[in-house]
């Protein structure tokens, strides 16, 4: 399931544990644009990412990737390796005007949850109220009263437009997607 971030905030990454002995934080990324994390200037920790409340601001000295999905951070005030185990498990947020912009067509994953699925006949399936992320393609997990669970693959033929803005999925059954289809 997508990580719900707090209101204006993006979720990137996780801290899995320190490293070294001068305050390095490891962090395992949680983006699909993780080379996006040498720019980084500033983040927000928190063990909760979908509080804002529970947000702290630290400002990055220095961001190396390490190796995959792994990136060293370096943050001021973080000096030792005590203070950088403290940090351990929390998530890691960015502003979401800091995040790596979108193309035209792009959205958030994290924006696709509660949003109201219709098909091209204007049945409506319900809400998406989750989101598997498999090897080929994700699925949107949609409940609603007519259909019980339906499972929506994101593909092209299938989900013919999203309207974050409206709150709506618009999408073309697959034969046999539907019970009655």
């Amino acid at each position: 399931m997508p990580i719900l971030p707090a209101q204006g905030y993006l979720t990137v990454a996780r801290v899995t544990r320190p490293h070294g002995v001068r305050g390095a934080l490891r962090v395992q990324a949680l983006t699909s644009t993780p080379q996006r994390m040498n720019a980084l200037e500033t983040i927000y920790l928190s063990r909760t990412p979908d509080r804002a409340e529970t947000l702290r601001a630290y400002t990055v000295a220095r961001c190396q990737h390490d190796k995959g999905d792994q990136w060293l951070i370096f943050l001021e005030g973080v000096e030792s390796r005590e203070a950088a185990d403290q940090l351990r498990g929390q998530y890691v947020l960015v502003a979401l005007q800091d995040a790596a912009p979108l193309a035209e067509d792009e959205i958030y994953l994290f924006q696709v949850i509660g949003l109201t699925v219709l098909t091209n006949e204007g049945v409506v399936l319900g809400r998406v109220v989750n989101v598997i992320e498999t090897g080929a393609n994700d699925v949107y997990v949609v409940h609603g009263e007519r259909y019980g669970e339906v499972l929506i693959p994101a593909i092209e033929s299938v989900v013919r437009r999203i309207d974050v803005e409206n709150g709506v999925m618009h999408i073309t059954p697959l034969p046999g997607l539907l019970p009655d289809s």
